[in-house]
């Protein structure tokens, strides 16, 4: 009679094997809580004030509501997604979200780059200039719109019309251009951030190499170029990201310089969201435009940031 023969490696067959990989297990799991444990507070903080709030929206947006007549609420599925697509005021707002967040990023970042080397050389009384370049953006944002709108572009007694006046140019800046106006002013507040992020990134770059650069004959604009430049690359796709973020729910300027107006034309989603659901009690269709504009947002946001973190790692593929 044939004898059978185990096929199993004494490691596989033993228990004292099974045991101590079990309590491995157990103490990388615990030592995994261990780490995490600390997080669960904001991670609990951040699904109650963001998504539980975003579900409630998705919820809204399926519904037809509207707040003149409480009891008008009746679901419609989709219906509210394709009126705001075929709202043509929906899509024009959308355009000028986009003129704003584009125009205020790339002159924010323009200015601040200048601004950031100017500082990174050393002059007499630089602490000073470098505090009063971050001050705009430690204004409340409130308080700047304000002050734009009633000490710098009023028609009547405004500080710009003031400055214009000797060449013959005096306008009603923001019922003419209100859309520059309120960029102009988020220009103003948002050129310190770039300029900050931007410094930080000069006076990161290593001296040595500069030095050996203008030993071998780089003049100051190939130098800029071929190494400042690229060296400042992240920094400025990184500030350029987390400034169109924010620049997408821009509200408060909006509101109390142009309240939109005239018309539309100044509008960006945030304050047309705002009209619909507070001024025209449409709370269905406010909530489907705030889902499509989160969504967007996301998407956007996610495909830049994977950029700049591959940048930032030196993942990244060569040219």
């Amino acid at each position: 009679m044939a004898t059978a023969v185990s096929t199993r490696s004494p490691e596989e067959s033993s228990p004292e094997r099974t045991t101590l990989t079990s309590s491995r297990d157990r103490i990388s799991r615990a030592e995994g809580w261990r780490r995490r444990g600390p997080l669960l507070p904001a991670l609990i903080f951040m699904i109650v004030v963001t998504q539980i709030p975003f579900v409630f929206t998705l919820y809204y947006s399926t519904q037809s509501w509207n707040l003149v007549r409480p009891d008008s609420r009746a679901f419609v599925g989709l219906d509210n997604y394709v009126a705001v697509f075929g709202d043509s005021q929906f899509w024009r707002v959308t355009v000028n979200t986009i003129l704003l967040i584009v125009g205020t990023v790339l002159i924010s970042v323009i200015l601040g780059l200048i601004f950031a080397l100017l500082l990174d050389r050393k002059f007499l009384g630089r602490g000073v200039v470098r505090t009063l370049l971050i001050t705009p953006f430690l204004v409340t944002p409130v308080a700047a719109a304000l002050l734009w709108k009633t000490s710098l572009l009023s028609p009547t007694n405004g500080l710009v019309n003031w400055v214009l006046s000797p060449f013959g140019i005096k306008t009603d800046w923001l019922s003419e251009f209100p859309l520059m106006s309120v960029m102009a002013e988020l220009v103003w507040q948002w050129t310190p951030f770039m300029m900050l992020l931007i410094l930080a990134g000069l006076q990161s770059m290593p001296r040595d190499i500069q030095e050996a650069a203008r030993v071998d004959g780089a003049t100051s604009f190939r130098l800029f170029r071929e190494l400042t430049l690229s060296h400042l690359r992240r920094f400025i796709e990184l500030g350029a990201v987390l400034g169109a973020i924010y620049l997408v729910n821009t509200f408060d300027a909006v509101y109390m310089m142009t309240s939109g107006g005239p018309g539309v034309s100044s509008s960006n989603l945030s304050y047309y969201i705002y009209q619909r659901a507070f001024l025209g009690f449409d709370i269905g269709q406010a909530a489907a435009m705030g889902v499509v504009t989160v969504i967007g947002t996301i998407v956007v946001a996610s495909l830049a940031l994977r950029l700049i973190f591959k940048s930032f790692t030196g993942t990244e593929e060569p040219a």
